[in-house]
């Protein structure tokens, strides 16, 4: 059975207007080849569709059936198209995205998603917290496409663009002596207890602050390893030590904890967009893209 859209499309005209004269004038085409075609219809099906004199067109119950039937055929598939555009335009579908538990504190990475949530409603986010180190793997195999990361060393299937920089602070407790700073140097911290990342964790953070530390002769003397920026900012403020954090983690207000400048102006972290070179982007990745970096749609994949 060989029968294309092009024939629903003829029938249903025929059926609607019950005349092969109005309905060829309103498929752009003359009657003769239309009546050939819905006549091959018919051989096809090896049902009769219309009842015919030489006054009237009528459909038969086959017919009537038929219709209905064409008319859902055709919507389904204009829906199909439809939803096949919205994909392809980045209006619908699925984003994966990982995370540094410190991106959500950053305005531009929570502005950006809420802009993007209003604009694009019908695609679906998946948002997963990761440590920097642990995005990598799943970034090569698809289960993420972007990932918001601190500075690491990445392998050559990733690509990625610097998003903003911005200034570590010291945390200390409120009653600590540093607490009364307008800011402090890194030396001043030689003897401090620190409460820190565990190296094992997989933060970025974990180098950018160690090595920051060391070039300023800084061996920080470490009495906490913990998993979590939340969990050094709790020990803090119970007085367990200091630590030095993204200055983004001050939307984390705990009354026993001051937030120091540092005077050192390279004490800084950069948060990176990452994905992998070897995948096409979707569009809805690339909108992502555009209002987290502010910049116009590139073909990042290539």
């Amino acid at each position: 059975m060989n029968i294309e859209l092009r024939h629903l499309r003829y029938f249903i005209a025929v059926a609607e207007e019950l005349h092969f004269g109005r309905a060829a004038a309103r498929l752009r085409i003359s009657q003769p080849p239309l009546s050939q075609q819905i006549q091959m219809l018919e051989q096809n099906l090896g049902v009769r569709l219309l009842a015919r004199t030489n006054r009237s067109v009528a459909l038969t119950a086959a017919g009537q059936q038929f219709l209905t039937d064409s008319r859902l055929i055709l919507s389904q598939v204009d829906e199909a198209a439809s939803r096949a555009l919205r994909l392809h335009q980045g209006h619908s579908g699925e984003l994966k995205i990982g995370f540094t538990s410190s991106a959500p504190f950053i305005k531009t990475v929570s502005e950006s998603l809420s802009t993007f949530r209003r604009q694009y409603p019908d695609v679906h986010i998946q948002m997963r917290e990761i440590n920097t180190r642990e995005q990598i793997a799943p970034l090569n195999d698809g289960e993420l496409e972007l990932g918001l990361m601190r500075n690491t060393k990445l392998p050559a299937t990733l690509d990625w663009t610097q998003i903003l920089r911005e200034p570590l602070r010291l945390l200390v407790h409120r009653d600590h002596p540093l607490s009364q700073a307008g800011a402090v140097s890194l030396r001043q911290l030689a003897d401090e207890p620190f409460v820190f990342f565990d190296p094992q964790v997989g933060t970025g953070l974990y180098g950018d602050i160690l090595d920051l530390l060391q070039r300023h002769g800084v061996s920080p003397y470490i009495t906490q390893e913990v998993g979590e920026a939340m969990t050094i900012i709790s020990l803090v403020s119970a007085g367990l030590g200091v630590s030095i954090l993204p200055a983004s983690f001050q939307r984390v207000r705990l009354s026993d904890v001051v937030w120091v400048p540092i005077q050192e102006q390279e004490a800084q972290s950069a948060l990176w967009l990452v994905w992998a070179r070897h995948r096409e982007l979707s569009q809805a990745a690339r909108h992502i893209y555009d209002l987290l970096t502010g910049q116009p749609r590139l073909n990042i994949s290539d």
